[in-house]
């Protein structure tokens, strides 16, 4: 299957796939460390923004919202969950804006959709330009060095008498700047099963590659991959929430 497969042809089966997801305690998390350490203000982009739900919550805190997203399929839902919010069809890592933001996020990990190192780079440059004085960017990652190929994340969804079984896994073997994001959906009815996979390939780095990247641009604060509180990374977890506040 084409590297994006799950998110156009089967975009339908997206929020299926990610029911297991705490949207509100993410985007309550972003939004208190917003609150701490940003600039006051209210406009918010949220990058590979899928079909919104996070801007769904983070519309309620006030924010004036808008979702910048590759897929076109996941803006056309994203549009129908949240009207009132604006949605642009593009590239994270080749961004421009006519009018700055306060706060950028970028959930679930996607900031590895940037695929590799140089285009990472230019991601982080899009982002700080269009940041104003004193914004933050909020996103979280996986450090390479951390990934065991032998976990998977799991779980079924029953829906119009059709149960659904989704999968997902990291795949580091072990060098280079590149991992491999696993996702399987598997749709049973009463008389058939459908299976389809896919594979993403992501950008692989660790931690203190990922800082000194960001570090020419913004001031740095890491913190456990906690939702329900800020905790300081204790430098030995391999998942941690980055707060970058634009120099």
């Amino acid at each position: 299957m084409s590297d994006n497969v799950l998110y156009t042809d089967l975009s339908g089966y997206y929020d299926l796939m990610c029911a297991d997801i705490n949207y509100q305690a993410q985007s309550n998390n972003a939004h208190r460390l917003q609150q701490i350490f940003g600039n006051g203000g209210k406009r918010h982009l949220d990058l590979a923004c899928g079909t919104g739900p996070h801007i769904h919550y983070l519309s309620q805190e006030n924010y004036q919202c808008s979702g910048l997203d590759i897929n076109q399929p996941m803006l056309d839902l994203a549009k129908q969950r949240c009207p009132q919010a604006q949605f642009e069809l593009g590239n994270m890592c080749e961004f421009e804006v006519a009018d700055a933001y306060d706060f950028i996020t970028c959930f679930l990990y996607s900031i590895h959709y940037s695929g590799d190192i140089p285009r990472l780079t230019r991601c982080i440059d899009s982002v700080h330009k269009a940041l104003n004085v004193g914004g933050v960017f909020c996103f979280n990652a996986v450090d390479k060095d951390h990934i065991n190929n032998a976990l998977s994340a799991k779980h079924s969804v029953v829906q119009q008498d059709c149960r659904f079984s989704f999968g997902s896994s990291w795949y580091y073997r072990g060098e280079g700047d590149t991992q491999t994001l696993k996702l399987s959906i598997e749709k049973t009815s009463a008389e058939t099963t459908q299976v389809w996979t896919d594979e993403h390939p992501m950008v692989a780095l660790n931690f203190n590659t990922l800082q000194a990247l960001l570090t020419p641009y913004f001031d740095i604060h890491v913190f456990e991959h906690e939702h329900d509180k800020i905790v300081p990374w204790d430098k030995v977890s391999g998942n941690a929430i980055f707060l970058c506040v634009k120099k």
